[in-house]
């Protein structure tokens, strides 16, 4: 199958259990004429442990794991936020940065500590996105990065994880202050997921 164009699929499952994110990525994959499920339609699906070495190694094990399991092509990302002053930390850790438990907040708290007396113009960090692709023996992974720094304090209500205190210059704001949409157009799991529609686009697989 791998190499070979495959039959347009009427659904994907989406590899997650982060309601924040199946609901940006929904909203990117709405203009295509697929049943987008989630884990929320596999109630018995058994957690799977997020243990690779990379991003892309991370994403490919969700995504297999959830075809195996449901016979549905899989779509799955891990996301990073790597921060310049701290050697690309946190990285593949970036979900659980304080611990195995923590919460969004914890997450914030811990890295503006690591990052105290860090001054402005030296707080620059990327989102880095990788998605994979997972039908047969088909294996497909798309990559995003968006550049922005980070802030001293938490300013915005919306998005979810690190975006209160992920400023993007080009905007003047972080991502909890601007709309999904916008969001959408301009953050890595936007930029990954649409070179991913692409390619399967390309491959007959979702029109």
């Amino acid at each position: 199958m791998s190499g070979s164009p495959l039959n347009a699929v009427k659904q994907l499952v989406l590899a997650t259990k982060n309601r924040d994110k199946i609901r940006e990525i929904r909203e990117i994959l709405s203009n295509f004429s697929i049943e987008i499920k989630s884990l929320e339609d596999f109630p018995d699906m058994p957690d799977v442990v997020e243990d690779g070495a990379t991003l892309e190694e991370n994403a490919v094990k969700k995504a297999r794991a959830f075809y195996h399991f449901t016979g549905l092509p899989a779509l799955a990302d891990d996301t990073g936020l790597e921060v310049d002053a701290l050697n690309g930390a946190p990285g593949v850790f970036s979900s659980r940065f304080a611990g195995e438990n923590a919460t969004y907040r914890d997450n914030r708290e811990k890295l503006l500590h690591d990052l105290s007396g860090v001054p402005d113009g030296e707080r620059g960090a990327q989102f880095r996105c990788v998605v994979a692709f997972v039908y047969g023996e088909q294996v497909l992974t798309a990559e995003g990065i968006v550049r922005g720094e980070i802030t001293h304090q938490s300013v915005g209500q919306g998005g979810f994880g690190y975006d209160p205190i992920f400023f993007v210059p080009e905007l003047g704001r972080t991502f909890a202050e601007i709309d999904l949409e916008t969001k959408n157009k301009i953050s890595h799991r936007g930029i990954a997921f649409r070179k991913m529609t692409e390619k399967l686009r390309a491959l007959q697989i979702i029109r």
